[in-house]
């Protein structure tokens, strides 16, 4: 089903505070409670809201270091891409993979803690990946801008 201008001031809101009552969402959306509760129950039926979550921050969790690390497969087989996904998924430390198209074949998004935290993780697990034939690790410097929020 198509999203209306409600719909995307439910969701606009709702991305800005996930914690908004519903009381309050529907004045910001100007709908009744009512009809607000059943559009946000809509929404979450057809998988628009997948998940309600708190956003943690790194810096006070001492985890401040960001490292974005390239990695090419030394075949692009199905079974290659699964076993490397398999493994990858497994390591907490990974925020996000991404499957690429362009010179890596994978982008990982990984926290620690300092550099020597990050040695760790690429000993312990990044080096022990099933069938890598390269890796580059790019230390983020600073955040420039970072957000959950999708453009809706």
């Amino acid at each position: 089903m198509a999203l209306d201008e409600i719909d995307r001031r439910v969701l606009r809101a709702l991305q800005r505070n996930g914690r908004l009552s519903n009381s309050d969402l529907s004045d910001v959306v100007h709908l009744s409670p009512s009809a607000c509760h059943r559009r946000v129950q809509r929404l979450e039926k057809e998988g628009y809201i997948r998940d309600y979550v708190a956003l943690l921050d790194p810096r006070k969790l001492n985890m401040p270091t960001t490292v974005f690390v390239e990695i090419t497969l030394q075949a692009q087989a199905e079974e290659v891409l699964e076993a490397f996904e398999k493994s990858v998924s497994r390591i907490p430390d990974v925020l996000e993979c991404h499957l690429m198209a362009g010179t890596a074949d994978y982008l990982l998004k990984i926290v620690a803690e300092n550099t020597e935290d990050f040695a760790r993780i690429h000993r312990q697990h990044l080096a022990r990946l099933p069938g890598v034939a390269q890796m580059q690790s790019s230390f983020a410097l600073r955040t420039v801008c970072k957000t959950t929020a999708l453009p809706v």
